[in-house]
C-alpha cells in the first residue's frame, strides 16, 4: 500500500484526487492540508510513503517543505504537483529532494503512473517539462509520462461529462432527448476508443477528465 500525505492550497484539487483514489486497493490518501507548514507537520505524525506537494502555498512553500522533510525522513519520498514548468522550478524542487515532477494539466491517470514509479524508488517526470529540462538535470534513470490523446465527439464528451456526474445511462438519455439505446452505444464505442475494458474503466476516466488539472 501506498500512503500518501498531500498538501495543495486548493481543496477542489484535494477533493478530486481523493475522490478518484478513494477504492483504489494500491494508493491511499492518509492526510491532506493546505500548506507548507501544516504539511511537515502531518508528514511527521502520520510519515506516509509519499508526500505530493505544490510549489506555491502559504505560510510554507513546496520547496522549502520539502527540505524539511527530506532532512527529517530521508526515506520518504516527494512528487511535485504544480503548475511551473519553468526550468528554475524544477530545479529548485529536485534540488530539495523532490523524486518527481508533474504539471497540474496532466490529469489523475499520470498521476497513478507518477505515485506508483516515484513509490518504487524512481524518478517520474511530466512530459512536458522533461525534454526542455533533460539535456541539462535530468539523467537517463527516469520515467517520462507519456501523452496519449483520444479523439472523441462532441456527443460522446457530453455524455462523458453526464457520466463524470453520476448520471446513469437513462438519466443521460432524457437529458440530451435521445434513445437510451443511443447512449449505450456511444458507451461501447468510448471503452474501445478509449482501450478500456468495462463500464467501470469508463466512469473512472469520466471523473478523471472532470477533475483534469
Amino acid at each position: 500500500m501506498i500512503t500518501i500525505a498531500m498538501a495543495e492550497d486548493h481543496q477542489m484539487l484535494i477533493d478530486g484526487v481523493k475522490s478518484f483514489f478513494e477504492y483504489d486497493d494500491e494508493i491511499q490518501i492518509i492526510g491532506t492540508v493546505n500548506n507548507g507548514e501544516d504539511l511537515v507537520k502531518l508528514v511527521s505524525l502520520k510519515q506516509p510513503k509519499l508526500v505530493i506537494t505544490d510549489i506555491r502555498m502559504p505560510r510554507m512553500d513546496g520547496i522549502n517543505a520539502t527540505k524539511h522533510i527530506k532532512k527529517q525522513f530521508p526515506h520518504i519520498r516527494v512528487l511535485a504537483l504544480t503548475m511551473f514548468d519553468q526550468p528554475d522550478a524544477i530545479k529548485q524542487m529536485l534540488d530539495a529532494g523532490a523524486s518527481g515532477y508533474l504539471l497540474k494539466n496532466s490529469g489523475i491517470k499520470m498521476l497513478s503512473k507518477a505515485i506508483v514509479t516515484v513509490a518504487n524508488g524512481e524518478t517520474f517526470f511530466d512530459p512536458n517539462v522533461a525534454f526542455n529540462f533533460m539535456n541539462s538535470y535530468i539523467d537517463e534513470n527516469v520515467t517520462i509520462g507519456k501523452s496519449e490523446k483520444v479523439i472523441l465527439s462532441n456527443r460522446e464528451k457530453e455524455i462523458l461529462q453526464l457520466i463524470a456526474e453520476g448520471k446513469t445511462s437513462k438519466e443521460i438519455s432524457e437529458a440530451l432527448f435521445i434513445a437510451k439505446t443511443t447512449v449505450d452505444t456511444h458507451r461501447k464505442n468510448m471503452i474501445r476508443k478509449l482501450k478500456l475494458t468495462n463500464g467501470n474503466e469508463l466512469v473512472k476516466y469520466a471523473i478523471d477528465k472532470k477533475y483534469s488539472f
